[in-house]
């Protein structure tokens, strides 16, 4: 079986600074991708071709990056029964919570999967599409737990820096 990649959506060529976390993520674990600039407004034929010949042509995971209104996500997950992740955007006057409002409001039976706002949500899009690709790659699930292993000891190892200062600083043994 070929291996799926993932496609990501962007509604802006603005929106690629923060979609360069969802890239690294994807890159770091290996998995095929491709980035398109489309927009469910203003180029809403362009999306649904997309959707579908990116369907066609493998894609196991669809990413929707979007700020403001924010219908992208929902524009394609109209397009496919492929797992469609949104990226709520953090610009505009309210600073993303429009966005996120109109990623997370889908009506039933269109579902989305809906990240935090901005660069945390950016890069938890390309774990997700890590773990949902994961489901049919023994490799990739163990790629996916070395990460939360490095992670995690990456976290102990923090622990002891500041165990280590505050017991020099203050005479603390914690």
């Amino acid at each position: 079986m070929a291996k799926h990649f993932v496609a990501i959506i962007m509604g802006s060529d603005s929106d690629l600074p923060l979609v360069e976390n969802t890239i690294e993520v994807l890159r770091s674990f290996d998995i095929a991708y491709e980035v398109k600039v489309a927009s469910a407004h203003r180029t809403p034929d362009v999306v649904k071709d997309y959707v579908l010949d990116a369907q066609n042509r493998g894609c196991g995971v669809f990413i929707a990056a979007a700020g403001l209104a924010a219908h992208l996500a929902g524009a394609v997950a109209a397009r496919t029964v492929r797992p469609v992740i949104g990226i709520p955007c953090d610009g505009g006057p309210l600073n993303g919570v429009d966005a996120l409002y109109s990623t997370v409001q889908m009506p039933g039976g269109i579902p989305v999967a809906c990240v935090a706002v901005g660069k945390a949500g950016a890069k938890n899009a390309g774990y997700l599409a890590a773990q949902i690709l994961s489901i049919e790659d023994s490799v990739l699930q163990d790629k996916l737990l070395q990460q939360r292993n490095a992670s995690a000891s990456a976290i102990l190892k923090k622990n002891e820096t500041v165990a280590d200062a505050l017991n020099k600083k203050f005479g603390l043994n914690s």
